[in-house]
């Protein structure tokens, strides 16, 4: 029991900021699930499915550009995010637009799990929200022996401007972790991993690296 949760909580939280999400009709509402350090996460079922949808809502203290930077910052993606083991840019189109290699770390006798997504960040010219759209998408690395290839994952976060440095930062996740995990102890311990992230988040945007970031297609 211990194993399979601590699974899906790894998994979920590593793929969780990187993939892109279209609304399900029929679905019932959110449920709020964990409520701590100004972090909100929602839980709900899906249609088709024994897993649950995941919702996180966070004010961060940060510009849009600073948080899109550090979205976009691939090689540092394991120092914020839940037990992400390997991350490798693939390819870069602009500086809003990238594809990534990720492989994420589940402890035995469960196998790794990996996925390929493309990022790509836009904001809308009058309300100024920025999304980020990141499916995984096939191709560009040869499956790997004891590893996991995901295929399916629709999630999406939204940013919205506050004002002077600060962010409302909201992120769905419908993801399938592929395998046999029990739906039950799964969606019991589905909260934590992104509880775990969102505190990190807070933190790693504090880095000088990202103080000056700016973008020139993002308007803070």
């Amino acid at each position: 029991m211990r194993r399979s949760s601590y699974f899906y909580t790894i998994f979920l939280t590593s793929v969780l900021l990187f993939t892109s999400f279209k609304p399900v009709s029929g679905q019932e509402k959110w449920k709020l699930s964990v409520d701590r350090d100004g972090i909100e996460v929602f839980t709900r079922k899906m249609e088709h499915s024994k897993i649950k949808a995941i919702k996180v809502i966070c004010k961060l203290e940060a510009t849009p550009s600073q948080l899109v930077a550090a979205i976009l910052d691939i090689k540092t993606c394991n120092e914020w995010v839940y037990h992400s083991k390997e991350n490798i840019l693939i390819k870069q189109d602009s500086p809003l637009d990238l594809i990534y290699y990720s492989k994420v770390a589940v402890p035995w006798p469960a196998e790794d799990r990996d996925y390929v997504v493309h990022i790509q960040v836009e904001q809308h010219p009058e309300t100024k929200i920025i999304t980020v759209n990141s499916p995984c998408i096939p191709g560009y690395v040869a499956e790997k022996k004891n590893v996991v290839r995901i295929s399916h994952s629709v999630g999406k976060w939204t940013i919205i401007p506050l004002g002077k440095n600060h962010v409302k930062a909201e992120y769905m996740l419908e993801v399938d972790p592929m395998g046999d995990i029990p739906a039950w102890l799964t969606n019991l311990f589905a909260t934590k991993g992104p509880l775990e992230t969102f505190k990190n988040l807070k933190v790693h945007l504090r880095k000088d690296v990202y103080k000056k970031a700016h973008f020139k297609q993002i308007s803070d």
